[in-house]
C-alpha cells in the first residue's frame, strides 16, 4: 500500500545486504530497492572524488551499479592505492601500496629492489635483498575511512623460499593514534606462530596468516575511526639484531573493518 518512493526512503536506512535481500520479495520491492535514493545513502560521501581518482574510468548508469563497481577493487591515486567498499556493509577499505609506505633504504638497490608481480594489485612491490635494519611504516587519516568503525591494519607480504634471518628475532609492531600507542612482537615466518601482545593484553594469535588472494598478512593493530579526524601511524621493525635478513616481499598495508 505504500508508495514506492516511501519504500525507497525506508530501505535507505538499512544496509546494502538488507536492500539486496528485500529485492527478492516482489517486483515492487525490487523496484524500490534499485532506486538511486537507496544506493546514494550506501555510497560514501566522497564517492565523486574516488570515482574521479580511478585509474580506469568506471562505467555505471545508476548508483547501484556504481556501488557494485566500488565493491570491486578500484585502483586510484595514480595506481598507488586500492579502494573497495564492503559488499554487505558498504564500509570503506583501503590498501596503500609499498610505494606509499616509508621503508628504510628502499631507494638503495643494494638493500631493496622493486619488481613487477602478476599476482600484485600494483605495478611494483618491494623486495628485501639484504639488510640488518628492517623498518616499514605507514599512516592514514581516519577521515578517509568510515566513521564509528573499528578497523584493522594489515601488512600484506610474502616470504620467499630463500628468505633468511627474518625469524631469528621478533619484529616489533607498533600502532599509534594520538597519544595512545599499542605494541606487540611477531616472528616473520611461514605457518602458525605466536604474537605476544604488549599493552593489548596477553592474547596469542597466529603471527603470519594466509590470505585468500595468495599473499600473507600480519596484523599491525586495530583502531577506532570516530567522528574526529586523527592520524594513525603503524610500523613493523627489527633493528635490535645485528644479523642480515632478506627475502621479504612487501605489497602494502590494508585497512579494513573488523567484525
Amino acid at each position: 500500500m505504500l508508495p514506492e518512493d516511501c519504500l525507497s526512503i525506508i530501505l535507505s536506512f538499512t544496509s546494502p545486504e538488507d536492500a539486496l535481500r528485500v529485492s527478492l520479495v516482489s517486483s515492487c520491492f525490487r523496484s524500490a530497492s534499485d532506486s538511486d535514493l537507496v544506493w546514494e545513502r550506501f555510497l560514501p560521501s566522497d564517492y565523486a572524488e574516488i570515482v574521479s581518482n580511478s585509474v580506469t574510468p568506471l562505467m555505471f548508469c545508476s548508483k547501484k551499479e556504481l556501488f557494485r563497481c566500488l565493491s570491486d577493487s578500484v585502483l586510484i591515486d595514480g595506481g598507488n592505492k586500492v579502494f573497495k567498499l564492503e559488499k554487505l556493509s558498504g564500509k570503506k577499505c583501503y590498501i596503500l601500496s609499498a610505494k606509499e609506505l616509508s621503508i628504510t633504504w628502499s631507494s638503495n638497490p643494494l638493500y631493496w629492489s622493486w619488481i613487477s608481480m602478476a599476482e600484485s594489485r600494483f605495478c611494483r612491490v618491494a623486495v628485501l635483498r639484504t639488510t640488518d635494519w628492517l623498518e616499514i611504516g605507514g599512516k592514514i587519516r581516519t577521515k578517509m575511512l568510515t566513521p564509528n568503525t573499528t578497523y584493522g591494519a594489515y601488512l600484506i607480504m610474502k616470504i620467499s623460499e630463500r628468505a633468511y634471518g627474518l625469524d631469528l628475532m621478533a619484529s616489533e609492531i607498533t600502532l599509534e593514534v594520538g597519544n595512545q600507542v599499542c605494541s606487540s612482537n611477531v616472528f616473520l615466518k611461514h605457518g602458525e606462530g605466536s604474537k605476544e601482545m604488549g599493552n593489548l593484553g596477553h592474547k596469542k594469535e597466529g603471527s603470519v596468516r594466509e590470505r585468500e588472494d595468495g599473499w600473507m598478512e600480519v596484523e599491525l593493530g586495530e583502531f577506532y575511526s570516530g567522528e574526529k579526524d586523527e592520524q594513525v601511524k603503524m610500523s613493523l621493525m627489527e633493528v635490535k639484531g645485528c644479523h642480515l635478513k632478506g627475502g621479504l616481499l612487501i605489497e602494502g598495508i590494508e585497512f579494513r573493518p573488523k567484525h
